[in-house]
């Protein structure tokens, strides 16, 4: 039975080293040891649960169940925010297993490991081969947050002549600006003040509108998209008017309370919100291999593979120092 090191969270908020032991291999079981994780903001919200923490995973493949097909020993992989769905159900024959009924999410099952682990037990069919171009340390924080941006963009049909607007320079944000860039999008980033317009810019984003107090809001071209990767909601009363009709508005980030909108100009202009969780397996995939090609990496901070490592990463993302992805590696 495989027996390996788990990092938890616990009432009090402390991270926790302890032992979990998996069933022998069975199925399409496969044993992956883990050479890096992402700390994702999600992670923040399972701090004060019993649960293993991380699920943004990439390791190197130990051993396989016996009815494991196309990965083997030696091959890297990674995962992200699903473990299993039923494959039967209209949502997983579409595609759309996110949304699958009996899904197996971060946070709801397999709260006995996670990618903050020296090791994790995951389906086969749920695993994603990681392309020669990318390292295990910025593959990781693209198994969930790369995956968000991509996922928004890819899944409803972005072309390459829209103008993409991105609210928020930070962890997904700055994934956002690249993959849009790289699609062929004009790219607009909304942000608070002028201190991350170097880098936004440097990134690919072809103009910049700094929000802060402002009173109106102006942009070169209206806006087709904006992904919303900010925690805390914006001024919609200032955004409404830089939107394109028919416009679509993702927001992307996991926050609390209500989504409020402006009702009339939202309807005279056609304005469609669409909530997003991560990417379908398909579209996943197709992230990393995008990502690969045109050498999309986040910009990361790592911290070593420990209470104390752990802690340190999680304090700095909560307090909202972090530039702009932390990355877990072992010792």
């Amino acid at each position: 039975m495989p027996s390996f090191t788990v990092y938890k969270g616990s009432k009090d908020g402390s991270v926790k080293q302890t032992k979990t032991e998996r069933p022998e291999l069975s199925a399409d079981d496969v044993l992956v040891k883990i050479t890096a994780s992402g700390l994702c903001g999600t992670d923040l919200h399972y701090r004060n649960q019993d649960m293993g923490l991380g699920h943004e995973g990439v390791g190197i493949v130990e051993a396989v169940g016996p009815q494991a097909k196309y990965m083997k020993k030696g091959d890297r992989v990674g995962w992200g925010y699903e473990h299993n769905s039923c494959e039967h159900c209209q949502q997983c024959l579409r595609g759309n297993e996110t949304f699958c009924p009996e899904r197996a999410m971060y946070g709801m099952a397999d709260l006995d490991q996670g990618s903050m682990a020296s090791h994790g037990v995951w389906r086969e069919a749920f695993l994603f081969p990681i392309p020669d171009g990318l390292s295990d340390e910025h593959a990781a924080p693209l198994q969930c947050g790369g995956a968000t941006v991509f996922g928004a963009l890819h899944q409803y049909g972005t072309q390459a002549n829209e103008t993409i607007g991105v609210m928020g320079v930070g962890g997904l944000g700055h994934l956002a600006i690249q993959y849009a860039a790289k699609m062929g999008c004009k790219v607009v980033v909304l942000s608070g003040t002028d201190s991350k317009k170097e880098e936004a810019m440097k990134l690919g984003a072809h103009e910049f509108v700094a929000t802060k107090g402002a009173k109106e809001l102006k942009v070169s071209r209206p806006i087709d998209r904006l992904l919303v990767t900010t925690s805390a909601q914006p001024q919609w009363d200032l955004i409404i008017p830089t939107l394109a009709p028919n416009a679509i508005i993702y927001p992307l980030s996991v926050a609390g309370g209500d989504f409020t909108i402006p009702y009339m100009p939202s309807l005279f202009n056609g304005i469609r919100v669409i909530f997003s969780v991560v990417a379908s397996r398909y579209i996943h995939q197709r992230m990393l291999d995008f990502a690969a090609l045109h050498q999309i990496k986040p910009i990361i901070e790592k911290f070593p593979m420990t209470e104390e490592g752990i802690t340190t990463a999680m304090n700095k993302l909560d307090a909202g120092d972090m530039r702009y992805r932390a990355v877990i590696v072992p010792q």
